[in-house]
């Protein structure tokens, strides 16, 4: 299941680094306005969220206490300008529940359903003869 935060950050991440169509531009600056006023008097979550990241790892480390914090990742009108930018940055995916990841840390491909996906540094593979 995918937590407030994780559709958040993830509409935040394809907002800021799909291509830019007026539909999507919309839909981002509606998430962006809403999240600026819950994030409001936060000052340096405020300052995160102008950062415009591109990596969902540093968007989570910055603005996921914060946004749970503030109840963002329970407000059903961000929420759903969330899922408004997905659905905008990849409408067939959306549609099919599919989502290709090409970069994850080792996680990569075609995935079918919800993932979750808990982000850090990458850990190298074991040498051989070690595990």
């Amino acid at each position: 299941m995918v937590t407030g935060v994780e559709l958040i950050v993830a509409a935040l991440v394809a907002g800021g680094s799909a291509v830019i169509t007026s539909g999507v531009q919309d839909a981002y600056t509606g998430l962006r306005g809403l999240l600026a006023k819950r994030l409001s008097g936060r000052e340096q979550a405020v300052r995160a969220l102008e950062a415009r990241e591109t990596e969902p790892g540093v968007w989570q480390a910055r603005l996921g206490e914060d946004l749970r914090a503030c109840g963002a990742d329970a407000d059903e009108e961000v929420l759903a300008a969330a899922r408004t930018v997905l659905a905008r940055t990849d409408p067939a995916g959306t549609r099919a529940g599919v989502y290709t990841v090409t970069n994850n840390y080792g996680a990569v491909g075609q995935f079918h359903a919800p993932v979750t996906f808990q982000q850090g540094p990458p850990v190298p593979p074991a040498s051989t003869g070690t595990v």
